[in-house]
């Protein structure tokens, strides 16, 4: 997907949702555990009941890789099911470097190979450039890569300051920003970090932003729109916990449903507000 095609398609469905599909086995419904693949039966009815609401969906990749072969083949179906007209993200935090790199690379972007081809992936940039540009050799796909996020570890190496009084996140999106541009790089900030958002618009204004934390999380939408939002909107909200397990009945994709619409319509008035639908 193309970054005016998801510009697109956050003016059409007047949303800038993103689904987490974190989908684990001890927290879905327990009739679901009778299915032949309980994870994909889980999966397909989130996104059916929240397609027209959101404009991605990310897969945590650890919650399929935990069960083999099993897991793989529940996150193929997971992929394929998802709406062409869906932003999809790979979320894997890959971070190696070279051959390696462009082995993950088609792991996750090349469908002829691996039976996925999803729209982009999350990556550690710790290693350097040569962990993050061969995601960035294919086509219409893009890197969104970690900058400045919201656990508690974060602080251990992220707020790091130079000589120059530049924070270590400050210093990774400066550098990273020389390897790719606006239409294939994202970065990931966590929305618990509030007013830091300013901070990463003085270094990426125009890139889009990856933005968990909002919900479950604590993180506030408001907020998240006051300093994040740029004249594209350039903002991805994920919401997990809060949406897919807002029930654990047999009602668990309409009351899903429920509270992504929710979010949809406090997304579609800090759109209105910032003039960027009408």
């Amino acid at each position: 997907m193309t970054r005016a095609e998801l510009i697109h398609q956050i003016k059409e469905k007047r949303s800038f949702l993103c689904v987490g599909l974190d989908t684990d086995l001890t927290k879905i419904p327990e009739h679901l555990l009778d299915d032949e693949d309980p994870i994909y039966s889980f999966n397909k009815a989130i996104i059916d009941a929240t397609a027209d609401l959101c404009v991605a969906y990310k897969p945590n990749i650890a919650f399929y890789e935990c069960y083999g072969l099993k897991g793989w083949q529940s996150l193929q179906k997971t992929w394929a099911a998802l709406p062409k007209d869906c932003f999809s993200i790979a979320d894997a935090k890959r971070g190696d470097i070279g051959n390696t790199s462009g082995r993950y690379a088609m792991a996750f972007f090349d469908e002829s190979n691996s039976g996925l081809g999803f729209d982009s992936i999350t990556i550690a940039p710790y290693m350097g450039k040569d962990s993050v540009t061969p995601f960035l050799e294919f086509k219409d796909k893009w890197a969104i890569v970690l900058a400045l996020t919201s656990n508690e570890g974060s602080l251990d190496f992220q707020n790091f300051e130079n000589k120059e009084g530049l924070q270590l996140f400050e210093q990774v999106i400066d550098k990273v920003n020389t390897w790719g541009s606006i239409e294939n790089l994202m970065y990931v900030v966590g929305a618990t970090r509030g007013e830091g958002f300013i901070k990463i618009r003085e270094h990426a204004p125009e890139h889009f932003l990856l933005v968990p934390g909002v919900g479950a999380q604590g993180g506030s939408l408001e907020d998240v729109c006051k300093y994040g939002m740029n004249k594209d909107c350039g903002l991805l909200v994920n919401s997990t916990r809060g949406i897919i397990y807002a029930s654990k009945g047999r009602d668990f994709a309409e009351r899903a449903r429920e509270e992504a619409l929710k979010l949809q319509k406090e997304m579609e008035i800090e759109l209105l507000k910032a003039g960027i639908i009408s």
